[in-house]
């Protein structure tokens, strides 16, 4: 299934078994180690190496770990910043692990990683109102008052 329009969390493509929002099954993220004067590849870095798991719909979920063992590139290959070297990716019943960049355009509009460093995730010389407001920039959603007060719902909802 490809992802042509924005699947909503609210859509009844989201109501899928068990209200399972996000499947991760089996993921591998591997990076090339090179060497050599021709930078041959001669081994690999397993960074994440079959990870799986299943967010529901309205669960909060964490990925905990020491420094260094894979939370980061687990999300950032999650979302599709970092092509999976394996394994399968399933939002709202829709599988975006080989989702093209039109599709991830559509797919990234619904998910949000935040860093465990609150100041990579927050950046203190913004406001709030600042912060929240960018990925409606980013993804041409809504008009200004719109943004605003879609922003005042959500800081409203927390």
């Amino acid at each position: 299934m490809s992802l042509t329009t924005e699947p909503q969390v609210d859509s009844p493509r989201a109501n899928v078994v068990n209200d399972i929002l996000l499947e991760v099954r089996g993921l591998k993220k591997h990076f090339p180690v090179k060497s050599g004067i021709l930078q041959r590849i001669t081994g690999q870095i397993k960074a994440v190496d079959g990870i799986s798991f299943q967010v529901k719909r309205g669960e909060t979920f964490g990925l905990v770990g020491e420094s260094g063992c894979g939370k980061s590139t687990a999300g950032r290959t999650i979302i599709r910043l970092y092509e999976p070297t394996g394994g399968q990716i399933v939002f709202a019943g829709q599988d975006v692990s080989q989702a093209k960049e039109r599709q991830l355009k559509v797919f990234r509009r619904q998910v949000q990683m935040v860093f465990q460093d609150p100041y990579s995730s927050l950046n203190p010389r913004k406001t709030i109102h600042a912060i929240l407001t960018e990925p409606f920039v980013v993804h041409g959603l809504y008009d200004r008052a719109e943004r605003t007060e879609r922003v005042a719902q959500l800081m409203q909802r927390v």
